[in-house]
């Protein structure tokens, strides 16, 4: 727009500059530049006011216009990331083609090993990553003040739940044990068992070193129907590690304790040809997880009758499966997000 006053055709100017600057473009209709102009009318003389004011409403305007376009332009922009490391002004920066990338071993592990018992019958679910005292102790046949629970030293939050106990990051994926029996408990009534793998993230209060980390994976199966017993434990270990290293491996188990189990074992495997140095005994078994019959008080707070069902469970870190599996000697490399590392399963 024209503007035939020069005080006010100055004021355009430095005006709209200042408005393309601006974040919100209708601050600029408070500027005090504008606001001096419109102070000066009444020291004009009589005849020379309209003509001026006239002038003055029409750069007004004008500033208006051009702020509520570019308010409904920036209406129409997707929402803006503030936590973005550059602004919506800045130059993208280069990123690494999605040729060069890779999944990480720990998913790609986690899909074979849940493939594996797919194939036997399992369901998978997941486990969080936040549970409550109930399902951590309580439902696992850990008490109040159980002395076993010091065995499962891990994080709480300062949040509490309905109980006014905090929240708890789970040091096993057998929180999930009692969901699991509740969800699938109708499968009992229609004569199929309950078979469910949980693959989840756990966390403990450890002393790190190359084979503990405070933060790692583990693999929990429970399985649940008539006359099940520990020869159907051992199979189903056995036939999993077998297809795993892909090689017929022999299985035992050896008495240990378990709160949740009962009776209660450690499992260890033939040792792989792979993990096998020498013949001798020491070389020849290789342990790996505990395991155990589903504990009687542990299927009765699911609503399960320990007298007509009996079942086993099992737990072993993804970690360790796949550094036996691929040679690694540091289980911290897989928190460690160095490329070296990763690039090595691209």
């Amino acid at each position: 727009m024209n503007y035939t006053n020069s005080q006010i055709l100055d004021a355009a100017g430095v005006l709209k500059a200042r408005q393309a600057e601006m974040t919100n473009k209708s601050d600029i209709l408070k500027a005090i530049e504008l606001k001096a102009l419109f102070d000066q009318i009444k020291t004009l003389a009589p005849e020379e006011r309209k003509a001026f004011g006239q002038e003055l409403n029409s750069l007004r305007q004008e500033l208006k216009a051009i702020a509520d376009e570019q308010a409904d332009e920036a209406g129409q922009l997707a929402p803006i990331d503030i936590t973005a490391p550059f602004d919506i002004n800045a130059k993208l920066p280069s990123l690494f083609s999605s040729e060069l990338g890779s999944r990480h071993p720990i998913n790609t592990e986690i899909e074979r090993i849940v493939d594996i018992f797919y194939r036997m019958g399992f369901t998978a679910v997941d486990s969080p990553e936040l549970d409550d005292d109930y399902h951590m102790f309580e439902s696992l046949n850990f008490p109040e003040g159980h002395p076993a629970r010091d065995d499962y030293d891990t994080f709480m939050t300062t949040q509490t739940d309905s109980k006014g106990k905090p929240f708890v990051s789970p040091a096993h994926t057998s929180t999930m044990e009692h969901r699991v029996f509740k969800n699938y408990k109708a499968n009992l009534d229609k004569g199929e068992p309950i078979a469910v793998v949980i693959p989840g993230r756990v966390f403990r209060n450890e002393d790190i070193d190359v084979t503990h980390e405070h933060t790692f994976y583990q693999l929990e199966g429970v399985y649940v129907g008539k006359k099940i017993h520990a020869g159907h434990l051992i199979a189903t270990l056995q036939t999993y590690l077998s297809e795993y290293f892909q090689q017929d491996l022999k299985a035992k188990i050896q008495p240990f304790y378990f709160p949740f189990t009962e009776p209660s074992f450690e499992f260890a495997v033939e040792r792989p040809d792979i993990l096998r140095k020498n013949d001798s005994e020491e070389q020849k078994w290789l342990e790996l997880g505990g395991c155990g019959m589903t504990h009687p008080n542990v299927l009765r707070a699911a609503g399960i009758d320990p007298e007509i069902y009996t079942g086993f469970a099992w737990g072993f870190g993804i970690e360790r499966m796949v550094m036996m599996k691929n040679s690694i000697e540091d289980i911290r490399h897989f928190e460690s997000g160095k490329l070296e590392f990763l690039r090595q399963f691209s």
